[in-house]
């Protein structure tokens, strides 16, 4: 089983970036992290990172028509809360996807709240930094194990 793991803009800034909403950890600890887990999954893993909107549309279709992914775990970031082209890419591609987000989108700002992305997912996670994505992870591998042949 192939994961696409995408992450939107900004978030190659992590460890930097707002330390007090996105905690210290960098995006390549996550992605060690993540790789780690992942074996305890049997899950192979690929990783995306994108501050541009168009490359991650491309990234989504990629999963499915190159890179031969089961699934798609997508931090889109700020492209949450815009991006339609995004949405309809997961949509199009038919793959089941999960939305997360380190931090917990709903106690932020009122615009961070309504998610283009959230309603072509299997879920939507929030708020656990890190084990935001094991729990994303976790979700995708029960709905693949778990899907009628």
């Amino acid at each position: 089983m192939k994961i696409l793991i995408v992450n939107g803009p900004n978030l190659n800034l992590l460890g930097t970036r707002e330390p007090e909403i996105y905690g210290s950890l960098t995006l390549d600890k996550i992605e060690q992290e993540l790789l780690e887990y992942a074996s305890k999954l049997n899950v192979e893993l690929k990783f995306f990172q994108s501050n541009i909107e168009g490359e991650i549309v491309d990234a989504i279709q990629k999963a499915k028509y190159e890179w031969d992914c089961n699934a798609i775990l997508i931090n889109p970031a700020a492209y949450t809360h815009t991006s339609v082209a995004i949405r309809d890419a997961i949509s199009a591609v038919s793959l089941p996807a999960v939305e997360i987000h380190i931090s917990n989108i709903h106690k932020r700002e009122e615009f961070r709240k309504h998610s283009f992305i959230a309603p072509v997912c299997i879920g939507q996670i929030a708020g656990f930094g890190l084990d935001s994505y094991k729990l994303g992870l976790n979700a995708l591998v029960d709905n693949i194990n778990n899907k009628p042949a």
